[in-house]
């Protein structure tokens, strides 16, 4: 029997058969950590060979490259998802959430560059605290299995705002300050809520490395604040 006829293709995990929905959770939580480690991975590779020290002196030289930057990542990001989605090839799923955990070692490449020469010590802090937040985000909506779809639309206009106000602030040349880490970081716990919820409730049993993905993404955005936080009080 084919994997996806095993585990019910078409039923989301929320309908599942405790059996499924358990296989389902822990193939998703094993991606994630392949994803995360990987990710590990990439970041020591391009702070070691220098790549995000050159990015770090290029987008400190030509402000207005960090738009660019932020676009070819996006754009990069929407590919990766609609690999990950594709239900033609599981090879194309694969090369999706490879496609999303290069392009997020690319963008965290400066950042952590910085981490490193300026706070050394904010790096382990943030990733022990982003770990142990999503750790117990996660558990609680799995545990409750309470649907969090209400979230998605003021998630939504968050984003957007937010996204407005970093473009602004490259192009007027203001700095975001620590009040605005702060709302991103509850901006990115609200969006593991919302994610984890949409995982269980709306994603198939097949579908364990598309949702790895998003459930990425969200920790992603939560260790980029978190660790922007820190050097921004390292800073004062």
């Amino acid at each position: 029997m084919s994997m996806s006829g095993a585990y019910g293709a078409g039923v989301s995990a929320y309908a599942a058969p405790l059996d499924a929905r358990l296989a389902f959770i822990r193939r998703t939580y094993l991606h994630l950590t392949g994803a995360i480690l990987a990710f590990v991975l990439l970041s020591t590779l391009l702070y070691v060979t220098g790549v995000g020290y050159m990015i770090l002196l290029l987008l400190a030289q030509l402000p207005f490259a960090w738009l660019l930057f932020l676009g070819a990542f996006s754009l990069a990001g929407w590919l990766a998802s609609s690999m990950a989605q594709s239900d033609r090839t599981m090879g194309a799923q694969y090369g999706g959430l490879a496609l999303y955990t290069a392009a997020e070692a690319l963008i965290f490449s400066p950042l952590i560059t910085l981490a490193a020469r300026v706070a050394p010590s904010a790096l382990p802090t943030a990733a022990g605290v982003t770990i142990l937040t999503f750790a117990g985000i996660s558990a609680y909506v799995l545990m409750t299995r309470k649907d969090f779809s209400f979230l998605g639309t003021g998630l939504v206009v968050a984003s957007l705002v937010a996204l407005g106000l970093i473009v602004a602030g490259v192009i007027f040349g203001f700095g975001l300050g620590i009040w605005f880490s702060g709302a991103m970081i509850l901006l990115a716990c609200g969006a593991i809520l919302y994610t984890t919820s949409k995982v269980l409730h709306n994603y198939r049993t097949d579908q364990y490395v598309a949702a790895a993905l998003e459930l990425f993404a969200a920790v992603a955005l939560l260790f980029w604040y978190v660790l922007r936080l820190f050097l921004q009080l390292q800073r004062r």
